[in-house]
C-alpha cells in the first residue's frame, strides 16, 4: 500500500504535468497562429477556414479580381484571385499539418521532461 506522502507526491507530479502540458499547448497554439499569417501585397491576412471558404467561393463565382480587407482593416487589391487562393490554400495546409504533428508529439509525452525537451 502507498503512503500518504507517496500519494501526495504523485498528485503533485500529476498537477505539475497537467500545468506544463497546458502551457505547452498554449505555446503550440500561438505558433500555429503565427504560421497562419499570410503577407500579401502589403497586407496581413490570418489564414482560416473562413478566409479559405470565402476566397474559394469567389473563385466558384468566377471572380477574377477583388478587394479584401486585411487583419489591420486595410483594403488590399487582389488582382488574381486564383493566385491568392493558392497562397491561402498552401499556407492553411502547411500550418495545419505542422500543428497536427506537433500536437500529436506533445500529447504523446508522459513526463514533464518530455513536454519541455524539444
Amino acid at each position: 500500500s502507498i503512503t500518504m506522502e507517496e500519494s501526495l507526491e504523485k498528485a503533485l507530479e500529476f498537477a505539475n504535468f497537467s500545468a506544463t502540458l497546458n502551457t505547452q499547448k498554449t505555446i503550440l497554439k500561438n505558433k500555429y497562429k503565427d504560421n497562419c499569417a499570410l503577407y500579401f501585397k502589403g497586407g496581413k491576412f490570418t489564414v482560416s477556414m473562413t478566409l479559405f471558404s470565402f476566397v474559394s467561393n469567389l473563385l466558384s463565382h468566377n471572380v477574377k479580381a477583388t478587394v479584401i480587407v486585411d487583419d489591420n482593416d486595410t483594403p488590399i487589391q487582389i488582382d488574381d484571385v486564383q493566385e491568392f487562393f493558392d497562397l491561402v490554400k498552401n499556407k492553411y495546409a502547411t500550418a495545419n499539418n505542422i500543428y497536427l504533428n506537433e500536437y500529436k508529439k506533445l500529447t504523446s509525452q508522459r513526463s514533464i521532461e518530455g513536454l519541455v525537451d524539444e
